[in-house]
């Protein structure tokens, strides 16, 4: 397993690591203790244990897969699915926020505007990013990049994945409630298409500020709530040992949001999760984008 295992992930670790032993013992020592057939039968069991465990999920297994280190970031995405991207900073009031990417770019042959969030890969990104707590200014040029896309006749993609706005006193006193609710309207009464996907956490008015779209998608790890299970648990139980509970509570899986009428289309993962298999889900991702771009191009925008 190269990426990070998390703790349900620890017998599937153990397990990779003595097959691997004994791999290279049947290699180098020729007539030793497992023959080829013994290894490709150990190899069956721990397919056999990856489907046991990885069906198995709770709903708090699945939110540490959503925040896992090594899943891909809106960053990933932009530089692998689109061509010719520009990214437009600031929101001429206030000054940039690193949490939120905006821009133009091209997807296949259609060139979209993409608003997104970022969270950061590493201690320096992270912070610059501020761990993608968004700021208002960051939201407003969000939407100052959709208004443009809007005259310019462009659709729009967005790509959610926060724990929520920055709730801090200097967001709160610059406006943050009120900017989170004009991206709401804003997006409502759109006149080009807009396609979202939650690609990771989904957390609060963090996400729903760029959650607006004619089509909206989930990666099947994913998780989209009106707060995280730490906060949940925190405010209900005075506790944030309890977020195991608060995550089972809340209904946050993509299957629950599409049983609610939420979302529209839950995209597969591979099997452990999108960092498991990059270029698989980069595939699934493009393919969703591309097929309900074209069904959007051929909507009337009052529709």
């Amino acid at each position: 397993m190269a990426t990070i295992p998390l703790p349900h992930e620890k017998q599937i670790v153990e397990y990779e690591a003595t097959l691997e032993d004994l791999r290279s013992q049947a290699r180098f020592q020729e007539g030793g203790l497992m023959s080829s057939s013994d290894i490709k039968k150990l190899e069956k069991k721990l397919k056999g244990l990856k489907e046991k465990v990885y069906s198995n999920l709770s709903a708090w297994e699945r939110v540490m897969i959503a925040r896992h280190p090594d899943r891909p970031h809106s960053v990933d995405y932009i530089e692998t699915l689109f061509d010719e991207f520009m990214e437009l900073s600031g929101d001429r009031i206030a000054g940039n926020d690193h949490a939120i990417i905006a821009g133009f770019g091209r997807i296949g042959d259609q060139k979209v505007a993409v608003v997104a969030q970022e969270k950061g890969c590493d201690i320096e990104s992270r912070t610059k990013c501020n761990f993608g707590y968004a700021n208002p200014e960051g939201f407003r040029k969000a939407l100052r990049v959709m208004k443009l896309a809007e005259k310019l006749g462009i659709p729009v993609i967005s790509l959610i994945d926060t724990p929520g706005a920055f709730a801090g006193l200097a967001a709160e006193e610059k406006g943050q409630g009120a900017v989170i609710a004009t991206n709401l309207l804003e997006m409502a009464r759109l006149k080009v298409p807009i396609v979202v996907l939650v690609i990771g956490e989904g957390a609060s008015g963090g996400a729903l500020a760029l959650g607006v779209g004619d089509v909206i998608g989930m990666l099947e790890h994913s998780y989209y709530s009106v707060i995280s299970p730490e906060g949940c648990s925190s405010i209900l139980w005075k506790d944030v040992s309890k977020k195991t509970k608060a995550a089972d509570m809340l209904k946050l899986q993509a299957e629950h949001l599409l049983e609610n009428g939420l979302i529209d289309e839950i995209l597969p993962e591979p099997l452990g999760g999108a960092h498991h298999d990059k270029p698989l889900t980069y595939g699934r991702v493009k393919t969703f984008l591309l097929k309900h771009l074209l069904q959007l191009k051929k909507t009337a925008p009052d529709a």
